[in-house]
Formats: structure tokens, C-alpha cells, sequence
């Protein structure tokens, strides 16, 4: 069924009523009509079975027939720092993100990204970017659509990462990614924290990556081979989703 994402104030009791431009897409690309069932996704991952019963035009009343957690959203917060690569590279990893698991997506400048944001086109960028955040969303069935934040220098990312939890990888080393996985969720499938730096084309800088570990970001390795700044992430939680989600519905 096709799905859709509402914040709360769409649900009133028993009834969710979606905004003009699901109401156009229900109306003219997918000919829906009364009677007709689709999902609706709110902003905490819950997800509703709706009856669609009626429309005026601008909107779509439905009755809501369900309602259950999503079984989409991973069972950890994984939060990508992404220094900005050049192109539309950035477009290609927040979609596959997305579909990955990805909770937050957070555009980094670093020292040695090629593209430099202009303060004129920041703020359609990132717009931009969350239009491919929410399409993927609703392709792959997320119970929510992660948020893309506005683009900050590498030094103030630094003091974001709660204690613990902050990882870059880097190419001059590190400890292994499985065994960092091992040791943080042995026994704990739930609530994991990781907010996971990726460098652009050129990596870290030396002192990038001085700073990072002085502030306590810890360095991993993803394998003997260099991996694109589009393939790193891609990497990253990949792994997370075999040593957790696939784990933890093992144990289920």
C-alpha cells in the first residue's frame, strides 16, 4: 500500500488528515478514491492502517482501521557526518542512507572538501537534500523520515557526539569496526548511539584527525582498502545492520 508521513497534529482521535500535496499525489498519480487503504507514518515511528473517507479537493480525511509500531526502524541511532563530496555524490548517499537506516544525516565541512557552500544556496541544498531523504523514506518503507541537518564545520561537529559515542574512520588506522560493533553491543541490541564521521575525496587532515581523538571521537578502520567517501557510509551501516538488526531478530 503507498505510505505516507504526517507530524501529530494530522491525527485528530480516530481520523488523519493529509495536507494538499498528498492529497494531489493520492488524487492524480496514484487515482485513489474513498474506500481505499494506505499507510500513514507519524513522526515517532508509528505506523497506521487508514481507510480513506473523503476528499475535498485540498485534502484527505481517512479513519484510521490500525495502528502499530513501525518493524522499519532499527533498533540503534546511527547518525552520519558526512563531509560534503563534490557533484551530487551527496544526493547518492543520503538516498542509500536512508534505505540503510540511517536516523540523522549531518553535512560536514571539512578541510579537504572540494565543494565549498555558498551561504546563498546552504539552506536549498539542504532542502534539497531532504526532499531525497523523504522520497527514500517512502520508498523503502521507513516508519520515519530522517532528518537532514543544516551543513556545520568539522570543529563544531566535535562537540556533538554524546561521550562514547562519536567514530571517524580513517584510512591511516584505527581499531577494526567489527571489534568496536563487538565490544559496544554485546548483549544490547536497543539504544545504541553512533554518530560516525566520513571524510570527503581527500580524508582527514592531520590535525582533523588529532582533534577528533582530543575530543574523544575514536578512530576505526574499515579494511586494508581505501573506500570511496559514497562507499564509506554505505559500509558503515551495513555493518551496523548485520551485527544488530540481524542479530536481534535471530534472538527475537
Amino acid at each position: 500500500m503507498p505510505r505516507f508521513f504526517v507530524d501529530q497534529n494530522a491525527i485528530h482521535g480516530e481520523t488523519i488528515i493529509l495536507d494538499e500535496e498528498n492529497a494531489k499525489h493520492l488524487s492524480f498519480s496514484l487515482r485513489a478514491k474513498a474506500g481505499d487503504h494506505i499507510f500513514v507514518c507519524d513522526d515517532t515511528g508509528q505506523l497506521y492502517e487508514c481507510e480513506i473517507t473523503r476528499f475535498d479537493g485540498k485534502t484527505v480525511e481517512t479513519r484510521i482501521c490500525s495502528v502499530q509500531p513501525s518493524i522499519s526502524e532499527p533498533p540503534y541511532e546511527a547518525v552520519l557526518c558526512q563531509s560534503i563530496p563534490k557533484g551530487d555524490k551527496m544526493d547518492f548517499i543520503i538516498q542509500k542512507a536512508v534505505e540503510l537506516g540511517v536516523s540523522r544525516v549531518i553535512p560536514v565541512e571539512s578541510q579537504h572538501c572540494i565543494t565549498k557552500l555558498k551561504p546563498e544556496t546552504r539552506a536549498k541544498k539542504r532542502e534539497r537534500w531532504q526532499r531525497i531523504a523523504e522520497a527514500a523514506a517512502k520508498q523503502c518503507g521507513r516508519g520515519k523520515i530522517p532528518r537532514v541537518e543544516e551543513p556545520i564545520r568539522f570543529e563544531t561537529l566535535l562537540h556533538m557526539a554524546p561521550a562514547g559515542c562519536g567514530y571517524f574512520c580513517y584510512e591511516n588506522g584505527g581499531d577494526s569496526l567489527k571489534t568496536i560493533l563487538q565490544q559496544k553491543c554485546a548483549g544490547q541490541y536497543t539504544g545504541s548511539v553512533f554518530y560516525f564521521l566520513i571524510g570527503p575525496e581527500g580524508g582527514f587532515s592531520c590535525e582533523e584527525a588529532l582533534a577528533a581523538k582530543q575530543a574523544g571521537w575514536r578512530a576505526i578502520s574499515l579494511g586494508h582498502r581505501i573506500l570511496r567517501t559514497e562507499t564509506a557510509s554505505l559500509f558503515f551501516l551495513s555493518a551496523l545492520s548485520y551485527e544488530i538488526e540481524l542479530e536481534s531478530d535471530i534472538r527475537k
